[in-house]
Protein backbone atom coordinates (compact mmCIF):
# COMPACT_ATOMS: atom_id res chain seq x y z
CA UNK A 1 0.00 0.00 0.00
CA UNK A 2 2.96 2.38 0.91
CA UNK A 3 4.59 1.95 -2.61
CA UNK A 4 1.18 2.41 -4.34
CA UNK A 5 0.67 6.18 -1.89
CA UNK A 6 4.52 6.64 -3.30
CA UNK A 7 3.50 5.78 -6.90
CA UNK A 8 0.60 8.05 -6.49
CA UNK A 9 1.80 10.97 -5.03
CA UNK A 10 4.90 10.82 -7.87
CA UNK A 11 2.61 10.71 -10.11
CA UNK A 12 0.89 14.01 -9.29
CA UNK A 13 4.29 15.51 -8.49
CA UNK A 14 5.32 14.98 -12.00
CA UNK A 15 2.62 14.85 -13.83
CA UNK A 16 3.45 11.79 -16.00
CA UNK A 17 3.21 8.38 -14.62
CA UNK A 18 5.58 6.96 -17.08
CA UNK A 19 8.06 9.34 -15.60
CA UNK A 20 6.96 8.44 -11.84
CA UNK A 21 7.28 5.38 -12.70
CA UNK A 22 11.26 5.69 -14.06
CA UNK A 23 11.83 7.61 -10.43
CA UNK A 24 10.83 4.67 -8.52
CA UNK A 25 12.75 2.39 -10.53
CA UNK A 26 16.24 5.01 -10.05
CA UNK A 27 15.38 5.30 -6.21
CA UNK A 28 15.16 1.36 -6.29
CA UNK A 29 18.08 0.49 -8.31
CA UNK A 30 20.40 2.84 -5.84
CA UNK A 31 18.97 1.80 -2.58
CA UNK A 32 19.35 -2.22 -4.20
CA UNK A 33 23.14 -1.08 -4.86
CA UNK A 34 23.61 0.43 -1.39
CA UNK A 35 22.39 -2.23 0.77
CA UNK A 36 22.02 -5.63 -1.27
CA UNK A 37 24.19 -5.40 -5.00
CA UNK A 38 22.76 -8.11 -6.87
CA UNK A 39 22.21 -6.05 -9.98
CA UNK A 40 25.31 -4.61 -11.79
CA UNK A 41 26.94 -1.51 -11.59
CA UNK A 42 26.04 1.01 -14.39
CA UNK A 43 28.76 3.36 -14.32
CA UNK A 44 31.29 0.84 -13.28
CA UNK A 45 31.93 -0.36 -16.99
CA UNK A 46 32.62 3.61 -18.39
CA UNK A 47 34.81 4.49 -15.68
CA UNK A 48 36.95 1.29 -16.45
CA UNK A 49 37.17 2.28 -19.97
CA UNK A 50 38.08 5.88 -19.72
CA UNK A 51 40.72 4.64 -17.23
CA UNK A 52 41.77 1.95 -20.20
CA UNK A 53 41.95 4.96 -22.48
CA UNK A 54 44.12 7.03 -20.23
CA UNK A 55 46.19 3.93 -19.53
CA UNK A 56 46.79 3.38 -23.50
CA UNK A 57 47.76 7.16 -23.54
CA UNK A 58 50.32 6.74 -21.05
CA UNK A 59 52.40 4.03 -22.61
CA UNK A 60 52.34 5.59 -25.39
CA UNK A 61 54.60 8.08 -23.88
CA UNK A 62 56.13 5.64 -21.21
CA UNK A 63 56.30 2.39 -23.21
CA UNK A 64 58.00 0.60 -20.29
CA UNK A 65 55.98 1.84 -17.19
CA UNK A 66 55.06 -1.92 -15.58
CA UNK A 67 52.32 -0.15 -13.30
CA UNK A 68 50.29 1.14 -16.24
CA UNK A 69 50.71 -2.00 -17.86
CA UNK A 70 49.93 -4.14 -14.79
CA UNK A 71 46.70 -1.99 -14.53
CA UNK A 72 45.66 -2.21 -17.88
CA UNK A 73 45.81 -6.44 -17.82
CA UNK A 74 43.96 -6.28 -15.10
CA UNK A 75 40.86 -4.05 -16.26
CA UNK A 76 41.08 -6.43 -19.66
CA UNK A 77 40.59 -9.73 -17.03
CA UNK A 78 37.58 -7.67 -15.71
CA UNK A 79 36.39 -7.32 -19.00
CA UNK A 80 37.27 -10.51 -20.26
CA UNK A 81 39.23 -9.95 -22.98
CA UNK A 82 42.23 -12.15 -22.15
CA UNK A 83 44.25 -11.65 -25.16
CA UNK A 84 44.98 -8.12 -24.09
CA UNK A 85 45.61 -8.90 -20.98
CA UNK A 86 47.53 -11.61 -21.42
CA UNK A 87 49.80 -9.63 -24.08
CA UNK A 88 50.35 -7.35 -21.16
CA UNK A 89 51.24 -9.89 -18.82
CA UNK A 90 53.68 -11.32 -20.89
CA UNK A 91 55.46 -7.82 -20.76
CA UNK A 92 55.23 -7.74 -16.80
CA UNK A 93 56.32 -11.07 -15.88
CA UNK A 94 60.28 -10.48 -16.64
CA UNK A 95 59.90 -7.30 -14.32
CA UNK A 96 57.50 -8.85 -11.50
CA UNK A 97 58.49 -13.00 -12.16
CA UNK A 98 58.55 -12.96 -8.02
CA UNK A 99 55.00 -12.03 -7.79
CA UNK A 100 52.08 -14.42 -6.99
CA UNK A 101 49.29 -12.37 -8.01
CA UNK A 102 51.08 -11.53 -12.01
CA UNK A 103 51.49 -15.28 -11.93
CA UNK A 104 48.80 -16.37 -11.28
CA UNK A 105 46.85 -13.84 -13.85
CA UNK A 106 49.05 -14.97 -16.60
CA UNK A 107 47.95 -18.18 -16.30
CA UNK A 108 44.13 -17.56 -16.32
CA UNK A 109 44.60 -15.76 -19.31
CA UNK A 110 46.41 -18.87 -21.13
CA UNK A 111 44.01 -20.83 -19.86
CA UNK A 112 40.69 -18.79 -20.79
CA UNK A 113 42.98 -19.06 -24.43
CA UNK A 114 43.12 -22.62 -24.26
CA UNK A 115 46.58 -22.83 -23.47
CA UNK A 116 45.81 -25.08 -20.97
CA UNK A 117 49.77 -26.42 -19.96
CA UNK A 118 51.39 -23.49 -19.96
CA UNK A 119 48.60 -21.72 -17.93
CA UNK A 120 48.26 -24.85 -15.15
CA UNK A 121 52.05 -24.36 -15.09
CA UNK A 122 51.92 -20.44 -14.26
CA UNK A 123 48.79 -21.03 -11.81
CA UNK A 124 50.61 -23.83 -10.08
CA UNK A 125 53.59 -21.49 -9.59
CA UNK A 126 51.65 -18.47 -7.87
CA UNK A 127 49.80 -20.88 -5.92
CA UNK A 128 52.99 -22.22 -4.73
CA UNK A 129 54.43 -18.76 -3.48
CA UNK A 130 51.01 -17.86 -2.14
CA UNK A 131 48.30 -20.62 -1.57
CA UNK A 132 45.85 -17.80 -0.80
CA UNK A 133 46.37 -15.19 -3.88
CA UNK A 134 43.01 -14.19 -4.62
CA UNK A 135 41.46 -15.48 -1.85
CA UNK A 136 41.90 -19.17 -3.35
CA UNK A 137 40.26 -18.30 -6.56
CA UNK A 138 42.74 -19.70 -9.05
CA UNK A 139 41.92 -22.83 -8.00
CA UNK A 140 38.48 -22.44 -9.44
CA UNK A 141 40.14 -21.29 -12.72
CA UNK A 142 41.90 -24.36 -13.24
CA UNK A 143 38.48 -26.55 -12.30
CA UNK A 144 36.67 -24.81 -14.87
CA UNK A 145 39.66 -25.39 -17.57
CA UNK A 146 39.79 -28.87 -17.08
CA UNK A 147 36.10 -29.39 -16.29
CA UNK A 148 35.06 -30.64 -19.17
CA UNK A 149 38.16 -32.55 -20.54
CA UNK A 150 39.61 -33.72 -17.20
CA UNK A 151 37.00 -33.86 -14.65
CA UNK A 152 39.06 -35.76 -12.05
CA UNK A 153 41.43 -33.02 -12.43
CA UNK A 154 38.49 -30.24 -12.04
CA UNK A 155 37.41 -31.90 -8.72
CA UNK A 156 41.09 -32.13 -7.69
CA UNK A 157 41.08 -28.48 -7.72
CA UNK A 158 37.67 -27.60 -6.04
CA UNK A 159 39.07 -30.45 -3.05
CA UNK A 160 42.58 -28.18 -2.76
CA UNK A 161 40.34 -25.18 -1.99
CA UNK A 162 37.90 -26.40 -0.14
CA UNK A 163 41.11 -27.49 2.00
CA UNK A 164 42.41 -24.09 1.59
CA UNK A 165 39.86 -22.69 4.12
CA UNK A 166 39.36 -19.51 1.97
CA UNK A 167 37.69 -16.71 3.43
CA UNK A 168 35.72 -15.48 0.29
CA UNK A 169 32.22 -16.05 0.04
CA UNK A 170 32.02 -15.56 -4.04
CA UNK A 171 35.28 -18.68 -4.05
CA UNK A 172 32.59 -21.44 -2.51
CA UNK A 173 29.54 -19.85 -4.26
CA UNK A 174 31.82 -20.35 -7.47
CA UNK A 175 32.74 -23.88 -6.15
CA UNK A 176 29.06 -24.75 -5.72
CA UNK A 177 27.99 -23.57 -8.98
CA UNK A 178 30.67 -26.03 -10.46
CA UNK A 179 29.43 -28.90 -8.54
CA UNK A 180 26.20 -28.09 -9.12
CA UNK A 181 27.06 -28.17 -13.22
CA UNK A 182 28.86 -31.70 -12.56
CA UNK A 183 25.55 -33.12 -11.00
CA UNK A 184 26.78 -33.65 -7.48
CA UNK A 185 24.29 -31.63 -5.88
CA UNK A 186 25.25 -32.43 -2.28
CA UNK A 187 28.45 -30.98 -2.47
CA UNK A 188 27.04 -27.84 -4.58
CA UNK A 189 24.78 -27.80 -1.37
CA UNK A 190 27.53 -28.02 1.04
CA UNK A 191 29.63 -25.06 -0.88
CA UNK A 192 26.89 -22.39 -0.76
CA UNK A 193 26.48 -23.56 3.08
CA UNK A 194 30.48 -22.36 3.55
CA UNK A 195 29.60 -19.62 1.63
CA UNK A 196 26.63 -18.52 4.00
CA UNK A 197 29.15 -19.28 7.03
CA UNK A 198 32.02 -17.01 5.79
CA UNK A 199 29.78 -14.28 5.21
CA UNK A 200 28.18 -14.40 8.73
CA UNK A 201 31.98 -14.71 10.25
CA UNK A 202 33.09 -11.53 8.39
CA UNK A 203 33.10 -8.33 9.88
CA UNK A 204 30.97 -6.11 9.36
CA UNK A 205 33.23 -3.46 7.35
CA UNK A 206 33.57 -6.45 4.60
CA UNK A 207 30.54 -7.74 4.19
CA UNK A 208 29.05 -5.47 1.66
CA UNK A 209 31.60 -6.83 -0.89
CA UNK A 210 30.58 -10.27 -0.41
CA UNK A 211 26.95 -9.74 0.43
CA UNK A 212 25.85 -10.52 -3.19
CA UNK A 213 27.39 -13.78 -3.10
CA UNK A 214 26.18 -14.92 0.26
CA UNK A 215 22.40 -13.77 -1.00
CA UNK A 216 22.99 -15.82 -4.35
CA UNK A 217 24.11 -18.72 -2.08
CA UNK A 218 21.06 -18.81 0.19
CA UNK A 219 18.95 -19.01 -3.05
CA UNK A 220 20.75 -21.70 -4.97
CA UNK A 221 20.68 -23.92 -1.27
CA UNK A 222 17.51 -23.24 -0.50
CA UNK A 223 16.68 -24.51 -3.83
CA UNK A 224 17.98 -27.71 -3.94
Amino acid sequence: MGKFIGFVLLWQLLGNPFLAILVILVIGYFLERRFIGLTPSIGKPFKRNRRLSVLRRELESRPHDTRSKLEAARLYLEKKRFREAHDYLEQVLPVMDDSAEVLVELGWAKLRLGQLEEGESLVRQGLERNPRVRYGEPYLWLSEAFLEKEPAKALHYLEELRQLNSSSSEAFYRMGELYRSMGRKEEAKAAYGEALRIYRSLPKYKRKSERRWALLSRLKKNAG
